[in-house]
């Protein structure tokens, strides 16, 4: 019976529904009325539609265990040492930079405008980098290993990806005046749309939203960004709002010719969690001990995925460049 009460305990915390749990125990319903009651009522949003995604892959026996099992195992592992990381980068960076911020801001909607524009150049900057520097790749790739799509990817990341994410994301948005409480409430509409562009085709066959795909990313542009095609490597780094991908050349459009192909590019096991884990680590380690002199063993760590101190790269712009050379079939 201890058993079944932690568990129960622990899918309550995952689902995020304690709040409203309590409400309904509680039957005052004005608290929905508030804007701490309107978060806690969406904040179950995307653990429910990721177990509608479970159920109907279940129901149409689609459902194949290896597409969860690993990153449920991830979910585990990081539910809680990554969480009060993240607290902590967050709050240690506010406190750090606040008294250096730019200008001031409110929580009014024009101010949220501009609060959501610096943050999703936050966020490019901090993907770009995790895509571009090979230390940081290895902290990524968790995220980018698995090999089909579906809700839980979302929660799929080493456990130091969402600290160091936060540190750059709020470092920039404190600096250039972004104030706390409506970065907090981007980040939850960030978090929130984040985590809905990992919805699998057991949901939504066609991720391009209709017109929206000219407008935002959409779960379209978020599985070519998860692909390993040569065409769509490294493109689409924004989450929400695609004004960065727009201004730095990184925006792709699904091409229906080229059906994406999830995963990395080495040779991996999708269904090992030591290889999906620590595995980008492991083979970092192995460049960094077999490469000449201390300038290679340093550059093999700051220089993107793919560089090779013989200069036989690679990185995903000379496989792209490589696929522009071929012949088309």
């Amino acid at each position: 019976m201890h058993f079944l009460h932690i568990l129960y305990e622990e899918v309550i915390g995952f689902l995020g529904i304690r709040s409203l749990l309590d409400l309904f125990h509680s039957g005052d319903y004005h608290k929905l009325l508030t804007f701490d009651g309107i978060l806690g009522a969406m904040r179950p949003i995307i653990p429910l539609i990721l177990l509608i995604e479970v159920v109907r892959a279940l129901v149409y026996k689609r459902f194949k265990v290896e597409d969860y099992k690993v990153n449920f195992f991830i979910i585990i592992i990081n539910r809680t040492i990554s969480r009060f990381i993240s607290i902590a980068a967050v709050a240690f960076c506010i406190g750090l930079f606040q008294k250096y911020a730019v200008l001031t801001t409110s929580f009014t909607w024009y101010w949220l405008i501009y609060g959501y524009i610096v943050w999703e150049f936050a966020h490019f900057v901090y993907h770009f980098l995790a895509h571009k520097v090979r230390l940081l790749w290895c902290l990524h790739s968790t995220h980018h290993a698995p090999e089909t799509m579906n809700l839980t990817v979302t929660y799929a990341h080493f456990f130091l990806e969402a600290p160091y994410a936060d540190v750059i994301r709020t470092s920039i948005c404190i600096l250039a005046g972004v104030n706390p409480p409506l970065l907090f409430f981007i980040m939850f509409i960030d978090g929130t749309w984040g985590a809905f562009i990992h919805v699998g085709e057991n949901i939504i066959k066609d991720g391009r939203l209709g017109f929206l795909n000219r407008i935002i990313l959409t779960p379209s542009h978020h599985r070519v960004h998860h692909a390993k095609n040569p065409l769509y490597m490294d493109t689409n780094f924004c989450n929400l709002l695609n004004i960065w991908d727009r201004a730095f050349g990184t925006l792709q459009n699904e091409d229906r010719k080229v059906p994406i192909q999830y995963g990395i590019t080495r040779k991996m096991n999708a269904q090992n969690f030591f290889d999906v884990y620590f595995g980008e680590f492991y083979y970092l380690a192995k460049d960094v001990a077999k490469a000449p002199g201390i300038v290679n063993k340093v550059l093999y760590i700051f220089m993107p995925p793919g560089w090779s101190h013989t200069g036989n790269h690679q990185t995903a712009k000379m496989v792209k460049k490589d696929a522009e050379l071929q012949p088309q079939q």
